[in-house]
């Protein structure tokens, strides 16, 4: 994942990366100054077992650089964040519990 770019789609809503030709995606909406993670895809042409994970790392690092907070409503995000509770519990906003 060090080499692969994401990029922030907003036209699309979707944070993206292409990996051998094929597109993942974490689709997001926003709302005052929070992100919901709404759906993550990645192709199962995508082999690469850590993957998932460091592309949700990846993505929830750019959110924290923005000072936003973050909603997972994707299960695979929210079970991304469950078992990482300590390292992210600060990006969640007050009240949301995962």
């Amino acid at each position: 994942m060090n080499d692969v770019i994401i990029k922030d789609n907003s036209f699309l809503r979707q944070f993206e990366t292409t990996v051998n030709g094929h597109l993942a995606r974490i689709e997001y909406s926003s709302q005052e100054r929070k992100v919901f993670l709404t759906k993550l895809v990645v192709p199962e042409e995508i082999t690469d077992e850590n993957f998932r994970e460091n592309f949700i790392k990846a993505v929830l690092s750019i959110i924290q650089e923005r000072n936003l907070r973050v909603v997972p409503t994707s299960p695979h995000i929210a079970g991304f964040l469950r078992k990482n509770r300590l390292q992210y519990k600060e990006m969640l906003p007050i009240g949301i519990r995962i």
